[in-house]
């Protein structure tokens, strides 16, 4: 074989395989699922969205006051998740378990603090005196049904550090 065809089959074989690694490097943005036949994203993310952690008017205890305090729970995906045994909880340990609520893709779930009928868009904790989220400072954490915290969000002063001077509304 000569050196020229040598060369041309070298220089072949690496221009074959910088064109397969351009195409590995390429960026995850470039690629919008057009290429599999997809069109959307394949997988749903549940994150904290909107928090109300202050009822609105006095705080007296009853259920009406304990509901307006609330967590949404917000699928931003487009398939539905499962949200059996995930869990909702506080700095202070206070914890809601969810118990077989499938959330739909692009769908919200607020979870109220107070008595109520659990349907598609509310659930309740249940609970007859105690608020559960404080006014002051505090961390809302959700767990997956393997115990993985899937996303938090802190709101107030000593977001970092438990706060122990809490008060009845902490």
């Amino acid at each position: 074989m000569s050196a020229s065809r040598t060369v041309r089959r070298l220089v072949a074989t690496g221009l074959a395989a910088g064109s397969v690694v351009a195409v590995a490097a390429m960026p995850a943005s470039a690629d919008d699922g057009y290429n599999r036949g997809r069109h959307h994203q394949s997988y749903s993310r549940v994150v904290l969205g909107s928090i109300q952690y202050d009822s609105p008017g006095r705080d007296d205890y009853s259920n009406r006051s304990l509901n307006r305090e609330w967590v949404e729970v917000t699928n931003t995906g487009y398939r539905s998740v499962n949200l059996d045994g995930w869990t909702l909880s506080d700095r202070d340990g206070n914890r809601y378990r969810f118990d077989d609520l499938r959330l739909a893709g692009r769908a919200t779930v607020r979870v109220h603090t107070g008595r109520g009928y659990d349907t598609r868009t509310d659930v309740y904790q249940d609970r007859r005196t105690d608020y559960v989220w404080s006014n002051y400072s505090d961390t809302a954490t959700l767990r997956n049904n393997y115990g993985r915290t899937v996303d938090t969000e802190s709101w107030g002063r000593d977001r970092d550090h438990h706060n122990n001077d809490r008060g009845h509304r902490r």
